[in-house]
């Protein structure tokens, strides 16, 4: 970890209210965070187009670029295919979601009556899923429908009602379906719970345990994170019977391929004029940032937008179209530096982010975990940069 010290003599940037009663993690767990050390890596042993699955799911898995797979991939894929239930911990950005999709749509081609369900906790994580689901599947005329809040739920209603192969969805919408009639859990045979440890820390504990009783058909289980909570083991159990468990990562620290700084802000200096220098550096070319309050992101945007940064925001007070909207924006490079929330530390997949700023220290350690690993994805090297008052 590395420190840095910022020497300016600017005016000190106030606290709003909000920001005053925000409990964060302790500073010092970070002096215990490795930098980035470079390391042998994880090397497949076999490509994807050597793996027992449809040829048309190899082509597609080919053209979505993949050619070998990645470590929780090649553990994960041959236990998935012969039914085995399994906990998978693993980094953000090492291939979770390929690890659990391409197994059931392998699954799919053998019995198209196969049902199965993914339940994440973001409305970001659910709808690249479905894209994801969608690119795997081309050609193959299977179908999925992905179900979150901010949406019409006149609309999810009908879908609702169609052939669904894959239902992807976020606790709240799928269990107000349900409530509603629309839609009946009985028939899934295959049920996965994407980032479980944030829906229970999300207070989803009672929706989980309900949407896992209503899968009364279920022969499957599987359970996907990057990180693990002790606390939740009596849970798991009640979950998934005898499970294959794949630690990729430890589910307790970063990746190894994000370089993790700490800027330290003296109490002469103006916070604020402190990130604007930083962004003004020719490496930051796709920022996410975080702070903990939805009134600080705001703010934060609206002073970067006066200095001519191209900036825009996501959080919990903005509807679904516009926080769409806003990481297309993000990920074509319309915009370049991206104010979040935690609702984008986990699920939002995007290519190439150099940087992962923290303005403000998250809660947990999970939670800074999940965030610096926006960037260095895919084995690719990022920067993390976190500020200490």
């Amino acid at each position: 970890m590395k420190y840095i010290t910022k020497n300016k003599k600017n005016n000190k940037q106030p606290r709003t209210a909000g920001e005053k009663k925000i409990k964060t993690m302790d500073p010092a767990l970070l002096q215990v965070r490795p930098a980035m050390q470079e390391s042998a890596g994880f090397e497949a042993t076999l490509a994807f187009s050597d793996m027992p699955v449809h040829q048309l799911l190899k082509q597609n898995i080919q053209n979505k670029g993949y050619r070998y797979p990645t470590e929780i991939q090649e553990r994960a894929i041959p236990a998935l295919l012969k039914g085995a239930d399994i906990i998978g911990i693993a980094a953000t950005g090492t291939g979770k979601t390929g690890a659990f999709l391409i197994p059931f749509i392998e699954q799919l081609l053998h019995n198209k009556n196969r049902t199965g369900l993914v339940v994440v906790p973001t409305r970001e994580l659910a709808q690249q899923v479905a894209e994801e689901f969608k690119a795997l599947t081309t050609g193959m005329k299977f179908r999925a429908a992905c179900f979150i809040g901010g949406t019409n739920v006149n609309a999810d209603i009908a879908r609702a009602g169609a052939k669904n192969h894959l239902i992807i969805a976020t606790p709240g919408r799928l269990l107000d379906l349900v409530n509603r009639k629309a839609l009946h859990l009985n028939a899934i045979e295959v049920l996965i719970l994407d980032e479980f440890d944030r829906m229970l820390d999300m207070g989803f504990i009672n929706d989980v345990t309900t949407i896992a009783s209503l899968t009364r058909a279920r022969r499957q289980t599987l359970l996907f994170s990057a990180t693990i909570n002790a606390s939740q083991q009596t849970l798991i159990r009640q979950l998934v019977q005898d499970p294959l468990t794949i630690n990729v990562s430890s589910g307790k620290s970063a990746s190894s391929t994000v370089e993790q700084n700490v800027l330290e802000v003296a109490p002469n200096e103006n916070k604020m004029e402190v990130l604007f220098n930083l962004l003004s550096g020719d490496s930051f070319e796709k920022v996410m940032l975080f702070a903990e309050t939805k009134r600080t992101v705001d703010n934060i945007n609206k002073q970067l937008a006066r200095r001519g940064v191209r900036s825009d925001v996501i959080h919990g007070n903005k509807s679904q179209h516009y926080r769409t909207k806003a990481i297309q924006q993000f990920k074509t490079g319309h915009t370049r530096v991206l104010i979040a929330t935690d609702v984008a530390s986990r699920g939002l997949d995007v290519q190439n982010v150099t940087h992962v700023i923290n303005y403000q220290l998250p809660q947990t350690m999970e939670a800074y975990i999940h965030r610096i690993g926006r960037t260095g994805r895919a084995g690719k090297k990022g920067i993390a940069y976190t500020f200490i008052n």
